[in-house]
C-alpha cells in the first residue's frame, strides 16, 4: 500500500508541458543565421541560479515556466554552478524528472574553455580538455548528445586548428549536432568560420556580450560579420548582471552581487554610470516599461541578433523578461 501511494504521488507531481507553449511561435522564434535552426528570441541561461547551492524546486519551477512559454533553448557550461558542474547536474535531474519526454523539442547547449578541474588539462582550448569535457558534460546532464557545443573562450596559446578540429570531431562522433564559439576576437572568428565550413561543420552561432553598457561586439564588427556570413548571434549578460534593472538606482542593496563583491565590483557604479542608468529608467517609465524590458528590447532589435540569454532567480523575473518580446523598438537615438 505504501509503495502504491508513493507511486501515485510521483505520478501526480509529474510535469506535463502546456498545450499552448507554441501559440506565440510567430513572435518567439528567429532563424539562427543561415541554418535550419529556429531559436527562441529569449533563451534561458543556467549561469546563475541553477547550481548545487540553489533550491532544486525553484529550478524546476523556472524551467517549467520557460518551456510552457515556448523557451526551448537551455544554455549551460561545464563550470556553471557553484560548485563547478552542478548546473549540468541540475539539468540531468530535470531531464530525469520532467523533460525526458520533450528531449526532441529542447535545444540544449553547453561549453568548455574556462577552468574546470586541477592540473594542466582542465582549462583553455586543447583537444584533450574539450574531448574530456564533452564526455563529462553528457554524463552530468544524462544526455546522449547536446544540440550545441561551444568553445567558451579564445585560447591564445593553443593552435586554433587544434581547437577547431576537436569541435569538428565532437560533431562527427555524434556528441553534438552543432558548434559555436564564444568571446573570440574578430580575426579568430574569421579563421574559425573558414576552417569549420571547409570541414563541413559550419559555425552555427557566436555568443558575445551586448547590452546598453557593453557594446564591444558591435563596435568591433563582430555582429556585422556574423550577419553577413549567416552566423547566428546570441547575447549573454543582457542586463549587465542586474545593472540594467532598477536594482542599483538608489544605491547598492545589501543582498546584491555588487555588495558581495563577486562578479560586480563597487567601483563599477560610477556617478556617470548611475546618471546614465537613471536616464534609462526615466525613458523606460515614459514607455510604460521597466528598464529591463527596454534593455532587452534594444538588444533584440539589433540587426543580426538571434536570441538573448536571460537568467532568472524566480518565475516572476522570467515572466517580466518575456514581456520584452512585445516591447516597442528602442534605439540609441532615443536616449
Amino acid at each position: 500500500m505504501e509503495e502504491r501511494t508513493l507511486k501515485e504521488m510521483n505520478l501526480k507531481s509529474r510535469y506535463t508541458a502546456a498545450d499552448t507553449r507554441y501559440d506565440d511561435a510567430d513572435s518567439l522564434y528567429q532563424r539562427c543565421g543561415h541554418s535550419g535552426v529556429l531559436l527562441p528570441r529569449i533563451s534561458l541561461g543556467f549561469w546563475h541560479n541553477f547550481g548545487g547551492v540553489d533550491p532544486y524546486e525553484r529550478s524546476r519551477a523556472i524551467t517549467h515556466y520557460a518551456f510552457d512559454h515556448g523557451i526551448t533553448h537551455f544554455d549551460l557550461a561545464n563550470n556553471y554552478g557553484p560548485p563547478y558542474g552542478s548546473a549540468e547536474e541540475t539539468l540531468g535531474q530535470l531531464m530525469d524528472d520532467d523533460f525526458r519526454p520533450y528531449r526532441d523539442e529542447l535545444f540544449i547547449s553547453t561549453k568548455a574553455g574556462y577552468d574546470m578541474w586541477p592540473g594542466p588539462y582542465g582549462n583553455w582550448g586543447s583537444r584533450k580538455y574539450l574531448m574530456a569535457s564533452i564526455d563529462q558534460s553528457l554524463r552530468r546532464m544524462h544526455l546522449d548528445y547536446v544540440d550545441l557545443f561551444y568553445s567558451h573562450r579564445y585560447d591564445p596559446h593553443t593552435p586554433l586548428e587544434e581547437t577547431l578540429q576537436a569541435l569538428v570531431d565532437i560533431v562527427r562522433q555524434g556528441k553534438a549536432l552543432y558548434v559555436g564559439i564564444s568571446r573570440w576576437p574578430l580575426d579568430a572568428l574569421k579563421t574559425a568560420n573558414k576552417y569549420l565550413r571547409d570541414h563541413d561543420v559550419p559555425l552555427l552561432i557566436y555568443q558575445g556580450r551586448i547590452n546598453l553598457i557593453d557594446r564591444k561586439p558591435i563596435e568591433e564588427g563582430i555582429l556585422d560579420y556574423c550577419r553577413q556570413e549567416g552566423i547566428g548571434f546570441i547575447s549573454f549578460s543582457p542586463l549587465a548582471q542586474g545593472l540594467l534593472t532598477n536594482r542599483y538606482l538608489h544605491g547598492i542593496p545589501a543582498d546584491s552581487r555588487m555588495a558581495h563583491g563577486s562578479s560586480l565590483k563597487r567601483e563599477m557604479l560610477t556617478p556617470e554610470l548611475l546618471a546614465y542608468l537613471q536616464r534609462l529608467d526615466s525613458i523606460a517609465q515614459s514607455r510604460q516599461e521597466t528598464m529591463a524590458e527596454m534593455a532587452l528590447a534594444w538588444i533584440l532589435h539589433q540587426e543580426g541578433v538571434t536570441s538573448v540569454l536571460v537568467g532568472a532567480s524566480s518565475v516572476e523575473q522570467l515572466q517580466a523578461d518575456i514581456r520584452c518580446l512585445h516591447a516597442a523598438p528602442f534605439a540609441d537615438t532615443d536616449i
